[in-house]
């Protein structure tokens, strides 16, 4: 069963339980798939649903300090379970261990030996890695295995 197939299960689930938050925001996931899908003219596979989830976690974490800035904790809690829904269709996450091991591996893999090579680097471990991990804290890693 493909993600897409999925989720479309998922929200067959969520109607037939009367869950209107999780039937909410599973059809906002289809519609950003699908309009995905509309603008690019191509039928999605895992990995690019992966991504547009991806896409979605992360601007509602930026939506959820800009409502704790704005002292509106009900929309963060509204978007907090949203990111807990999303994230069950990602895959399971690394530990900063295997993310670790993975940024040593692409640095030996590439041969880098400064801040300059980190896009070669940035490409290894984003092969490896993409979907189980934020790319941003793992760029960091690498900024700072090259550096020290």
């Amino acid at each position: 069963m493909t993600l897409k197939e999925r989720i479309t299960e998922d929200m067959k689930a969520a109607m037939r339980a009367s869950e209107k938050e999780r039937l909410s925001t599973i059809r906002m996931v289809q519609a950003a798939i699908k309009q995905r899908e509309v603008d690019e003219r191509v039928t999605l596979d895992d990995a690019q649903v992966i991504a547009v989830l991806e896409k979605m976690v992360k601007q509602r974490k930026e939506s959820i300090a800009q409502f704790e800035q704005g002292g509106r904790a009900d929309l963060a809690d509204k978007e907090k379970a949203e990111i807990v829904l999303l994230q069950a269709y990602l895959p399971a996450q690394l530990s900063q261990a295997e993310v670790d091991a993975i940024v040593q591996e692409a640095i030996a893999t590439t041969g880098a030996t400064s801040v300059k090579d980190m896009g070669k680097v940035m490409a290894a471990v984003k092969a490896k890695a993409a979907g189980r991990t934020d790319m941003g804290a793992a760029s960091a890693r690498i900024k700072a295995a090259l550096s020290g």
